[in-house]
């Protein structure tokens, strides 16, 4: 095999291991997490979210399962206008990335 080409199939492997590592998470698994009490309530995650950017209003949120752990994504903006990206640890909820969206 040529170098180059081994190195593009290595590349190509690595790439969809990486992406195997995250997925998004339905409603209902969702909701079986947070009835079950493995996850906080979305609720609670969302008030956090909120509280680092008063008066913001959510556009987007998305359970994932990245690496084993349950992420929350959200999307908010603010009154300025300004987009935040936010992910907060589902279990703890812990306020993981807190960035201007660009």
């Amino acid at each position: 095999m040529k170098p180059l080409t081994a190195l593009f199939s290595a590349s190509i492997i690595g790439l969809s291991a990486g992406l195997a590592h995250a997925r998004d998470l339905g409603p209902d698994e969702a909701l079986r997490l947070r009835d079950a009490g493995t996850i906080v309530s979305f609720e609670k995650l969302n008030a956090s979210a909120l509280a680092r950017h008063p008066g913001s209003k959510i556009s987007e949120t998305e359970l994932e399962e990245e690496y084993g752990k349950y992420i929350y994504q959200i999307e908010l903006r603010d009154p300025q206008g300004i987009d935040w990206d936010l992910e907060l640890d589902a279990v703890s909820g812990q306020i993981l990335k807190d960035h201007q969206d660009s």
